[in-house]
């Protein structure tokens, strides 16, 4: 594969670092945008099923699992496909879909069409496109920053990120608060268009594509990220971490606007404010991660993170109108910190360590278990909490979520300071 072409290729050390650089900043932008506006649909969607069409908590906790589902069907197919596939025209395309998609629901309303059934179908469709444009990121971003950018790179997109898990849920909640709930989806599609422009606009030549021989099945190609996790110690452990620990955080997640809402009696603004408060410590988590991983190592630093994301979650049960509503902003704070520093560093260490031709097929192979655990957990979620109540399920995941550390401590993490940059020889 030809090495990239840069439009900025500055070392960035300047006040401000990689948003000094132009291509950087426009990928930056279009997904901090969008990430924003997912974050309203994460908390719009259920308070549109709940208050306007008076779904229950099974079908609250679907919609969740709807969205997450692609990664379990297609999610293997989906990383041979963009290995083979220009990255960008791929997420272009897939930001378009979606904003057509979620233009569809105030659509559906204004006709009084909507239904359940019509969120599902959203949530579905949009998680299709998610695995696509996930996976194509993935890649992406190596092809526009230098091995050595990629750290801080990781840390300023999962800080917009876990940003826009606070400004999202509390925008939804004020606009859901004011003129209802099925607008609050209007931000979502309006998003989706700002980071297709964004990205049309960025300059730096993506090499081309290593040629496939077609008579090489899909399968083949499918196999071989697969078997490069499987052989892995260290990718192979934090897999397995990352899906048991999904686990935890969607099952509570899932029902966790259904338990402000009627278990609670919380109104639907002080429900997006609070969701935004539990995940502000992503932002720290983000801008701390370089430095934590810097000073303490990057294998310390998961350990460090991993920490951070389990015992807290026993907090969140403890949930209590007034003085009480503390303790799950407090649980919130310390995941969100934890997952943040864990996903900077895993990320970037993946990009690194992985040869670029296979990282598509390692990132949803390695996606598959990590995200299709999610929809197994909504679901799971959705049943405890009809059969024994919303609270019962909060207080089962956040229990599983507790332990899920120890799972670092089984592989080759915990003899080490550092993760290795390659792989070794065979």
């Amino acid at each position: 594969m030809t090495a990239a072409t840069r439009s900025d290729p500055t070392p960035v050390r300047q006040a401000g670092g990689l948003l000094r650089h132009r291509d950087f900043r426009l990928l930056w932008t279009g997904q901090t945008v969008s990430s924003i506006g997912s974050n309203v649909t994460t908390v719009a969607l259920p308070l549109v099923a709940v208050a306007v069409l008076d779904a229950g908590t099974f079908q609250v906790a679907v919609l969740t699992a709807a969205a997450w589902l692609p990664w379990l069907l297609i999610g293997l197919p989906a990383g041979a496909w963009v290995d083979r596939l220009p990255r960008r025209p791929v997420m272009v395309a897939c930001d378009l879909f979606r904003a057509l998609l979620f233009l569809s629901v105030p659509l559906a309303a204004a006709l009084d069409r909507l239904t359940v059934w019509h969120l599902l179908l959203v949530a579905l469709s949009a998680g299709v496109a998610r695995v696509f444009f996930e996976t194509a990121d993935q890649v992406y971003l190596p092809v526009l920053l230098r091995p050595e950018q990629l750290p801080e790179g990781n840390a300023k997109l999962h800080a917009a990120q876990t940003a826009s898990y606070v400004v999202g849920p509390g925008v939804a909640g004020l606009i859901a608060q004011l003129i209802g709930a099925v607008t609050a989806l209007l931000l979502d599609a309006i998003s989706f268009l700002v980071s297709a422009v964004c990205l049309l606009r960025i300059r730096t030549v993506e090499p081309r594509v290593r040629r496939v021989d077609q008579s090489r099945s899909l399968r083949r190609d499918i196999a071989e990220g697969l078997r490069f996790v499987i052989r892995d110690p260290y990718l192979r452990v934090l897999t397995l971490f990352g899906a048991a620990s999904n686990i935890g955080l969607t099952g509570y997640q899932a029902v966790l606007v259904v338990f402000l809402v009627r278990e609670l009696r919380l109104e639907p603004g002080l429900v997006g404010g609070l969701v935004g408060v539990m995940s502000a410590g992503g932002i720290i988590g983000a801008l701390l991660a370089t430095t934590v991983a810097r000073r303490c190592g990057t294998a310390r630093a998961l350990l460090i993170a991993a920490a951070l994301t389990g015992p807290p979650a026993l907090l969140i049960p403890l949930a209590a109108p007034g003085v009480g509503l503390a303790w799950p902003a407090l649980g919130g704070l310390l995941i969100g910190l934890g997952v943040a520093i864990g996903n900077v560093v895993k990320g970037a260490f993946r990009q690194t360590y992985t040869p670029h031709h296979l990282l598509g097929r390692v990132t949803v192979s390695m996606h598959l278990l990590n995200y299709g655990t999610i929809p197994l957990a909504a679901v799971l979620a959705g049943a405890i909490g009809a059969r024994y109540g919303v609270q019962t399920a909060i207080v089962v995941m956040t229990a599983w979520l507790a332990f899920t550390p120890l799972i670092l401590l089984v592989g080759p993490i915990r003899r080490r300071r550092d993760l290795p940059a390659a792989p070794a020889a065979s």
